[in-house]
C-alpha cells in the first residue's frame, strides 16, 4: 500500500495550493516532507503558469516544528557525528525557507491551527499570513535549548521590531490569533471556515498586475532593509529595464493607448 502524501498540492485557478498533511503529527515536519516541500517549491517556482501561493495544514494544526522522532534520532546518534549532521540537516531547513522567501510569485500563508518554532517560522516566509481564530505562534526554541533555526530571527524582528521578537523568543510564549493580528506576525484573522477562501481571495488580488514586475519587485523589496537607498534605486533601474521589453508591459500599453484612442473618436 502506498503512503500518503505529505504535501498535498493543487491549483485552482492558476494558483496553488500546498497542505501540510501529517495531521497525526500536526504537521511537524520530518525530513520526508521537508524534501516533497523542497520539490514542490521548486516546481511552483518555474511553472510560469502559476501566479500565487497558498501553504496551509490539513487536520487542527498548521506545523507543530520540528519532528519529535527526529529529535530522538539525534540524541541517540553517535556524539562524534552529532555536530555535522546537525550542520548538514540545517542547510536543508535554511534551503526550503530560502524557496519559499523568494519564490517570484505572492505566498500566503493560512495558518489554520498551532504554527510553533519551525511551523511559526515557516509561516513568516510567506509574503502575507492569515490566522484563523484557533490559529496560534509560538517560539519555544530556547525552552529547548535552541535557537530559532528556521528563519524566525531574521522574519519576526522584520514582523514585529527587535525588542518584541526578543520577547517572544526569549519567553517562548504563545500568541493567539488576536494578539498575533495586534502585533503584525498576521495580516488578517478571520473564523476557521472562512480560512482557505480569505486565503485564495487574497492570492488572485495580489497577483493580478505583471508576473514579470511582481517578481522582480518582491526580491528587491526581500532585501530592501539590508541595503542602500542607493542600491534600491540602482536594483529598480535595473528591474525597470526588464519590464520596459515584457510582453506584459507592451500589451497594457497599447491597451492604454487603444482605449484613450476609441474615446477621442
Amino acid at each position: 500500500m502506498s503512503q500518503p502524501t505529505l504535501i498535498q498540492y493543487q491549483q485552482e485557478s492558476g494558483i496553488a495550493i500546498l497542505t501540510l498533511n501529517r495531521p497525526e503529527k500536526r504537521n511537524a515536519m520530518s525530513d520526508a516532507m521537508r524534501a516533497e516541500l523542497v520539490a514542490i517549491l521548486e516546481s511552483v517556482r518555474q511553472d510560469r503558469g502559476i501566479r500565487a501561493l497558498v501553504l496551509t495544514g490539513s487536520g487542527k494544526g498548521f506545523c507543530a516544528g520540528g519532528d519529535i522522532a527526529g529529535m530522538k534520532v539525534r540524541m541517540e546518534a553517535d556524539p562524534a557525528t552529532v555536530g555535522f549532521n546537525g550542520w548538514e540537516r540545517q542547510q536543508g531547513v535554511h534551503y526550503a525557507a530560502s524557496l519559499l522567501l523568494n519564490l517570484p510569485v505572492p505566498t500566503i500563508a493560512a495558518v489554520n491551527g498551532a504554527a510553533a518554532g519551525l511551523g511559526a517560522d515557516l509561516a513568516l516566509s510567506c509574503d502575507f499570513v492569515i490566522a484563523a481564530k484557533p490559529a496560534s505562534f509560538t517560539w519555544a526554541y530556547i525552552a529547548r535549548g535552541l535557537v530559532p533555526d528556521g528563519g524566525g530571527m531574521y522574519f519576526l524582528p522584520r514582523r514585529v521590531g527587535l525588542p518584541r521578537a526578543k520577547d517572544l523568543i526569549f519567553s517562548g510564549r504563545k500568541v493567539d490569533a488576536d494578539e498575533a493580528l495586534a502585533l503584525g506576525i498576521a495580516d488578517q484573522c478571520c473564523e476557521a471556515d472562512e480560512l482557505l477562501a480569505q486565503a485564495l481571495d487574497m492570492a488572485d488580488r495580489m497577483s493580478r498586475g505583471s508576473r514579470t514586475a511582481t517578481a522582480l519587485t518582491k526580491s528587491i523589496l526581500n532585501r530592501s532593509y539590508e541595503m542602500t537607498e542607493h542600491q534600491v534605486f540602482a536594483e529598480g533601474s535595473k528591474a525597470q529595464g526588464i519590464c520596459y521589453t515584457s510582453q506584459e508591459h507592451r500589451a497594457s500599453v497599447q491597451a492604454f493607448l487603444d482605449r484613450a484612442k476609441e474615446a477621442a473618436k
